[in-house]
């Protein structure tokens, strides 16, 4: 039976991905989970750069897909963390989702891939803070959903939606925001068009007496190195014992830190603060 869909999924290179997606700058937000470099921190897993091609064999879509075997027998579970990077809500191209999809779950199949996991970079709600800070004063809720939220995206809403009608599943949240392998609620703080001076505005009196606090006292922010690592490692593996996570190795973040630095040298910026030494 011929495919459907006008797009057609084929294996690309790292310099071809990469290439899509700086040609992709300021057009749309693509994870850094979906860059070609992500696979080098990933040693467990084996990994491919897929394009969508469309009827005229442009390039149209790409995505990272990462790819763990099954011991002893040649079958994989496909992860793509934060992608695919498709039109999901079919804005750029008027294409549904079955369209992306389909070609993308034949491929997969066809290498072997016994399930696939997507995580589309789709906001659906938004909450401001004061509007979290509120419902916490006021304790009328305890979980994130439990709160309305200020705005709502109803193409977003869509896609979720078309995707159950697709077939696919989403895992229950537990109400840790980690219903999914990568979180499903983040923090974003606006930085364009906004000074410093704004930022620090709209902290709280105690970030901002903390924040100043701190110059006073000489604590010292710079930017660390490669060799920087171990110190960083070391507070990381504190934090994961006070709030009981399992933490990763230095070589995970050896690997991760040669790999996207490779790829550009700006991809990855360590800071340090330093208090008397």
């Amino acid at each position: 039976m011929p495919p459907t869909s006008p797009l057609t999924v084929r294996r690309i290179t790292p310099d071809e991905h990469l290439a899509y997606v700086r040609a992709r700058s300021g057009q749309a937000t693509i994870s850094f989970l979906q860059l070609p470099s992500w696979a080098g921190a990933k040693a467990e897993w084996a990994h491919a750069s897929l394009g969508w091609f469309d009827e005229s064999d442009t390039l149209v879509g790409a995505a990272l897909v990462l790819l763990r075997q099954v011991p002893k027998v040649k079958r994989f579970l496909a992860y793509l963390p934060e992608g695919p990077d498709i039109d999901w809500t079919g804005e750029r191209t008027g294409l549904d989702l079955a369209a992306w999809l389909e070609p993308l779950a034949q491929h997969l199949k066809a290498i072997g891939a016994f399930a696939v996991k997507l995580g589309p970079m789709v906001a659906v709600r938004r909450w401001d803070a004061d509007t979290l800070k509120a419902a916490i004063a006021e304790g009328s809720a305890h979980r994130l959903r439990e709160v309305a939220p200020d705005e709502t995206w109803p193409d977003a809403l869509a896609v979720a939606d078309r995707l159950r009608a697709l077939g696919w599943t989403q895992k229950a949240d537990t109400g840790a925001g980690f219903g999914d392998v990568q979180p499903r609620y983040v923090f974003q703080v606006p930085l364009v068009g906004r000074t410093e001076d704004d930022l620090l505005a709209s902290f709280n009196q105690l970030w901002r007496r903390n924040i100043k606090k701190a110059e006073k006292s000489g604590v010292e922010i710079t930017h660390g190195t490669y060799d920087d690592l171990p110190a960083f490692h070391a507070i990381y593996v504190e934090t994961a014992l006070r709030d009981r996570f399992t933490p990763r190795g230095l070589a995970y973040f050896q690997r991760m830190w040669r790999a996207m630095e490779a790829e550009d040298p700006e991809r990855l910026t360590l800071y340090l603060a330093r208090y008397e030494g």
